[in-house]
């Protein structure tokens, strides 16, 4: 069946058309050309699997896949597919094996996914005879489990079912390798704890949230009130070369305080001058060395993860896509080793303004789930990204919708070819 054609009104990228985001034909391509070939995914922390025999079940777009940690340390990813019968036999999302066995016909692997046992492979003998066993020919060498490319900096994981991708760092580029080598400088992890919801709409939905400074200063009215995130703050919007990824960065406090920048944000229907904090503490913050400067940075690493830094509390945000109408939203909330008790404490606080039920990011979620109900009610309109313009470009204030246009301006590239 001849694939059918996306009908976009221009050649560039400010209108999106809806069916970007309901076509099941169109999210199957997007998996094999966005998550299972040329590019690299996030698949966790080295921090999760310390210990020789630690293991963590999470995905790559649609695949199940295990990060393990060998018996010599080197961390190995292997896709959650049992090489008999295809059965994904790892349930736990974290746990310590020795070896990972099948239930099903208790086919073992090492935690490098060499195949390592066969129950009855030479048979069974009965009455003087061996009955069944495998080909002669079996060679356990042939029938590991599916081994991905892995590569790790800062105690950051990821993997690519492509052994030809390019070097991670090449993938992220000059610029954003610079800001993610700002939040993972060398210093060694530690896990605060986990988040999980499932949103109902298209996974580019989030990326696009994340690289919308649009929005930030208007739908949140934390961020806006107790001046986080405002239109009026020092501000710049960086990308890589392919304009597939991106960092938005922001500095708390640095917009005038009266005149005219004040009075066009307290003119906006989120800000609520008379709103106060019983608990004081959630604007407990201190400036930190590694800052250099921005209070936040949001990173959007294409496809598949955010790196959050918003003031005290850093973490990442994996994307899992579940069909072209939904995706699951993974949040690991970590700190640093040499954090100290009360640094804890207020990065664990301040983590309540996210995830599923943060004080911010709830919004994003329902404007998220709502979005996907207009496109698949209307699935032949587009949507429109044209502030700031119709082009693509960096830029040093936030009223602009450069990194969406950048984003999908990389996808018509890749998809469409």
């Amino acid at each position: 069946m001849q694939e059918k054609p996306i009908h976009w009104e221009t050649d560039g990228t400010s209108r999106i058309p809806f069916a970007v985001y309901t076509d099941d034909d169109l999210h199957k391509k997007e998996l094999e050309r966005l998550f299972y070939k040329s590019h690299w995914s996030y698949v966790g922390l080295d921090a999760e699997i310390p210990n020789p025999g630690d293991f963590k079940r999470t995905v790559i777009g649609e695949r199940s896949v295990i990060m393990t940690r060998a018996m010599d340390g080197v961390i190995h990813v292997v896709e959650n597919v049992c090489a008999h019968r295809g059965m994904a036999f790892c349930r736990e999302r974290h746990g310590n094996k020795k070896e990972l066995v099948c239930p099903y016909h208790q086919w073992s692997y090492t935690l490098e996914g060499d195949l390592q046992g066969v129950p009855f492979r030479r048979g069974v003998r009965q009455g003087g005879k061996v009955n069944g066993g495998m080909p002669a020919d079996f060679d356990p060498k042939n029938h590991g489990l599916t081994k991905l490319k892995v590569a790790t900096r800062g105690g950051v994981v990821f993997a690519s079912f492509d052994h030809e991708v390019e070097s991670l760092e090449d993938y992220m580029g000059p610029t954003i390798l610079g800001y993610f080598d700002r939040l993972f400088n060398g210093r060694k992890l530690t896990i605060l704890g986990y988040n999980r919801q499932r949103i109902p709409g298209n996974w580019k939905l989030m990326q696009e949230n994340i690289k919308d400074p649009y929005h930030p200063g208007l739908l949140h009215t934390w961020f806006v009130t107790f001046g986080l995130w405002r239109a009026d703050n020092e501000s710049e919007l960086r990308m890589d070369a392919h304009h597939r990824h991106a960092a938005m960065s922001s500095t708390r406090g640095s917009g005038s305080k009266n005149g005219a920048d004040a009075a066009q944000v307290t003119q906006v229907g989120s800000f609520k001058e008379s709103m106060q904090l019983h608990d004081p503490s959630f604007l407990d913050i201190v400036p930190e060395p590694w800052w250099d400067g921005p209070t936040a940075v949001m990173m959007t690493l294409f496809p598949s993860v955010i790196f959050q830094q918003q003031v005290n509390s850093v973490s990442t945000r994996h994307i899992q896509p579940d069909g072209h109408g939904a995706f699951d939203f993974v949040w690991t909330h970590f700190g640093f080793e040499d954090d100290t008790p009360e640094m804890t404490e207020r990065r664990l606080r301040q983590a309540n303004l996210f995830g599923p039920a943060g004080f911010v990011s709830a919004d994003d979620g329902e404007v998220i789930e709502f979005s996907q109900h207009a496109f698949e009610s209307k699935p032949a309109h587009r949507a429109l990204a044209e502030l700031g313009g119709r082009d693509v470009g960096e830029t040093d204030h936030m009223v602009t919708e450069t990194l969406i246009r950048g984003m999908y301006a990389y996808w018509r590239k890749v998809m469409e070819a």
